[in-house]
């Protein structure tokens, strides 16, 4: 199930929850903002994440990737929450990983009024970097 977590007020709690989506209850991933202003998405592998190699398959890294980035983008690139969408990614394989958990840490690099650059990181448990991102994403108006 996926899930966010802040340490801020109830209220914005409510905010949060823009994160819940079905792709995060199918996959399994939950989101956090650690109140550094980074955004962090992590999963626990299990053998529906794996590919035919026995490793994390690359759309799983790629997806962890993306929303760790937009979920920075979106919290922390304007003074109130802001809904983002990708416009690109672009994802750099570095190592694989069988299992454990790990964990997409991303952050706004720059960007104007409706697009912001940001990037993410995907480590495992041991701190191991496993792979790297760079986005573009565009801000929208609060619905």
């Amino acid at each position: 199930m996926s899930n966010i977590s802040k340490n801020t007020p109830e209220n914005e709690m409510e905010l949060l929850a823009m994160d819940h989506s079905g792709a995060g209850e199918l996959v399994g991933y939950n989101s956090s903002l650690p109140g550094d202003g980074t955004a962090d998405c992590s999963l626990t592998i299990g053998p529906q994440h794996m590919n035919r190699l026995g490793i994390l398959h690359g759309g799983f890294v790629a997806m962890l990737l993306d929303n760790g980035a937009a979920l920075a983008v979106r919290n922390f690139a304007r003074d109130e929450i802001t809904p983002a969408v990708s416009v690109s990614l672009s994802v750099n394989y570095i190592a694989g990983v069988k299992s454990g958990t790990v964990t997409a840490t991303g952050r706004i690099t720059g960007g104007g009024r409706t697009l912001k650059f940001a990037e993410a990181e995907l480590r495992d448990q041991d701190g191991q970097l496993l792979a790297t991102a760079s986005g573009i994403f565009r801000m929208l108006d609060k619905r």
